[in-house]
């Protein structure tokens, strides 16, 4: 769902009755790990900007609730826990919001905030 809302409030109001209490904890993980980052509606959904670059974001889609974690290196170092965990090169997808393990998601944003960026080798 690419929304139009014009804040994370919003966003949430309109999401489905039966994710909105999972999409509010999630909020409230984002912005306690990642204090600091600018919470921002681009791209139809809540991201959390370090600067110039947005970081963590979160999308209530049609067939889940997608956790976007932008520094993929993330997600390789915590592989072994996302054993089972469908997900794309930067995304984490919950089929439903009882199956969102948000202890995990504390862990990784914490590690996107700590860890750097490798430096591109060309």
């Amino acid at each position: 769902m690419h929304s139009k809302a014009p804040d994370v409030d919003a966003y949430i109001k309109e999401a489905p009755a039966e994710r909105q209490a999972a999409l509010t904890k999630l909020r409230d993980l984002c912005r306690k790990q990642l204090k600091g980052y600018a919470e921002t509606m681009e791209y139809g959904m809540p991201c959390y900007r370090n600067g110039d670059a947005v970081e963590v974001s979160f999308a209530s889609q049609k067939q889940n609730i997608a956790v976007y974690i932008l520094k993929t290196q993330v997600l390789t170092a915590h592989q072994e826990e996302l054993r089972g965990v469908p997900k794309g090169k930067s995304c984490l997808r919950f089929t439903k919001p009882e199956k969102i393990d948000f202890a995990l998601l504390g862990r990784l944003f914490a590690a996107s905030r700590t860890m750097s960026v490798a430096p591109c080798s060309d």
